[in-house]
């Protein structure tokens, strides 16, 4: 094995001093912290330990994480392609440090394998216990997610993974390269135009360019353009299956609102499942940093926020999966019928839509071809990364704006602001506007619009206008990050529900009003403040009309409207639900395979 276990900078900040053995990869921003003593006695009370031998294959990459390892003695090395030309060390991990990463808490396949370097001791858990484990101790847990998160996005950043081989200019490319970076997979993207490793790999496969895009993960398996949902079995991503049982909540989205509801109906005891057509965390999972979070006074990045709501929801027994878009609601006698894009149905009691809303794409000439590679509608680390020598531009007057731009400007050496309005105050947040307005490597526009984008395999300019004065200007940038707002999410159900002029969901009276009086016959109730024109089916977020289009009302409402779930339910809230309680122990949802 080559390689010597560096790690590349992933965070302006710097690294905590440590003590490391001879090898051993030095722990970097919190993603590879040494477990305490008494850490490592609490977790040995659950597991037990077992001999490492040299080069014995702990994890292997491609298989479900199952097992959580934690360094006695010796040392354990973390491989990518591992047993071929091509293999190379990523880490060397030490006495009390422990192996996995995100995958390890969600059940996804491994994208590594870890393999004893040094013999030694491990000590061995289930991953269900580790479960338990980190949800009773928030230290540890705290410990525990932030490195899983910190492992993740190095891998992300290094291009560890599968790769996707595919054109630029190709629609499912690009639909498979957002799904990945959505859904925070290790990935690597071979350009077909550019990039050599493109034809080399194309020859191997003994597959044409026009059958493009693929993915090719450990050179053994090859899928030909395949679906979001085909990609995520590959992973390990939990699948919907149909089911004849009823479950008492079927929310479809998994942004703020939608996981404050499967937390507080799974752990009031209600049967919940979660559906996601794209990637848990909506608008708020591709949030670069949330600074105004309640609770989280030094902010909290939108990726992490989602992991801690995916991992409550689901020590309560909500089931989650992605990919599973919904197309069609029907109300059937006393429940609903949800049909989803594969055919798949799902009969639930009541209905909670918090599907947000989606990315407003910005169209001017030139910006379709280069989505994807240089237009960005979202700013994480992977899109970060591709900045650091770079100018770059972000379109966009709100609070997605305002912390993309903070964040980018980390690492890019200048950012332009380009904002249509005469202030930012009109929608951005004081304590953002006073952060921008100090930051050193940002410009702010005000009054100026972009008008094409200049560039064919890659961004180089960007026209903008001042929309005062007529005068032109080219920006010379790299990449252009939009966020310009964003439309609701509900085409599918303009035939089943009452919706506002702008398409957004009624609730409350404004939906009684548009519903036909036979629908609420029978009931001795009138509309519910979150219900919408069907009585059972309530909405919460940014797909309801009127919402604040902020994280913390969408996950107020989520909450809110478990208590008239209830109502409508007729059942009881099972105040202060435990991990220890026989409803959580239950088995997961029938809904999930």
């Amino acid at each position: 094995m080559s390689g010597d276990g560096a790690l590349p900078r992933e965070d302006p900040a710097p690294a905590e001093p440590e003590d490391v053995t001879p090898f051993e990869t030095p722990d970097v921003y919190g993603a590879y912290p040494r477990l305490s003593d008494d850490q490592i006695a609490r977790l040995a009370e659950h597991g037990e330990r077992r001999e490492m031998r040299p080069d014995d294959v702990l994890i292997r990459e491609g298989e479900r994480c199952e097992t959580f390892f934690v360094v006695l003695s010796g040392s354990a090395a973390i491989v990518e392609d591992y047993g071929t030309p091509d293999e190379h060390v990523l880490r060397v991990h030490g006495p009390g440090r422990f192996l996995g990463e995100l995958g390890l808490l969600h059940g996804q396949v491994a994208f590594y394998t870890a393999v004893a370097r040094e013999p030694g001791e491990v000590l061995v858990l289930s991953v269900d216990e580790l479960r338990r484990l980190v949800t009773r101790d928030p230290v540890l847990g705290d410990l525990v997610l932030r490195a899983c998160l910190g492992r993740r996005a190095l891998l992300v950043g290094q291009g560890a993974g599968f790769r996707i081989i595919g054109s630029r200019y190709s629609p499912d490319t690009r639909r498979l390269r957002e799904f990945a970076a959505r859904n925070r997979l290790p990935h690597r993207w071979v350009d077909l135009e550019t990039d050599e490793e493109a034809e080399a790999l194309l020859r191997r496969f003994g597959v044409k360019p026009e059958e493009t895009p693929l993915v090719i993960w450990r050179d053994t398996t090859l899928l030909r353009n395949p679906g979001n949902a085909e990609l995520a079995r590959l992973i390990g991503l939990p699948q919907l299956a149909a089911s004849n049982g009823r479950g008492d909540l079927l929310v479809i989205g998994s942004g703020p609102a939608g996981l404050a509801a499967a937390v507080h109906a799974a752990s009031e005891g209600l049967s919940t499942t979660v559906v996601e057509a794209v990637a848990t965390g909506g608008q708020a999972g591709t949030s670069s940093r949330i600074d105004n979070c309640f609770g989280f006074p030094s902010g909290i990045s939108g990726a992490e926020l989602t992991e801690r709501g995916v991992l409550q929801a689901t020590k309560f027994g909500a089931g989650i999966s992605v990919p599973a878009e919904a197309t069609r609601l029907e109300p059937r006698d006393d429940h609903y019928a949800v049909t989803f894009a594969d055919g798949t149905e799902i009969t639930a009691r009541t209905v909670l839509l918090a599907t947000g809303a989606r990315y407003r794409r910005l169209t001017i000439p030139g910006i379709e071809r280069l989505e994807g590679t240089s237009v960005h509608y979202s700013a994480t680390l992977y899109e970060a990364q591709q900045c650091r020598t770079d100018p770059i531009a972000v379109v966009g007057g709100g609070n997605s704006a305002g912390q993309a731009v903070l964040f980018l400007a980390a690492y890019s050496p200048k950012v332009y602001l380009l904002v249509r309005g005469a202030d930012l105050a009109t929608h951005m947040s004081r304590y953002l506007i006073d952060q921008v307005e100090r930051h050193p490597r940002v410009e702010t526009l005000l009054h100026t619009e972009a008008t094409e984008v200049i560039g064919e395999e890659a961004l180089e300019a960007v026209d903008v206008v001042d929309n005062r004065t007529g005068q032109h200007r080219r920006l010379a940038v790299r990449a252009l990050f939009v966020f310009t707002g964003a439309d609701p999410d509900t085409g599918w159900l303009s035939d089943t529900l009452a919706l506002d002029a702008r398409g957004f969901v009624l609730t409350g009276s404004e939906a009684q009003a548009r519903s036909a009086p036979t629908v609420w016959e029978g009931l001795d109730r009138n509309c519910l403040t979150l219900e919408t024109s069907l009585p059972g089916v309530f909405a919460a977020g940014d797909i309801r009309s009127g919402s604040v289009k902020r994280v913390a009302s969408a996950s107020g409402e989520g909450a809110m409207a478990v208590h008239f779930v209830h109502r409508h339910l007729g059942t009881t809230p099972t105040p202060g639900h435990t991990d220890d309680s026989p409803r959580t122990r239950r088995k997961e949802s029938a809904w999930l395979a």
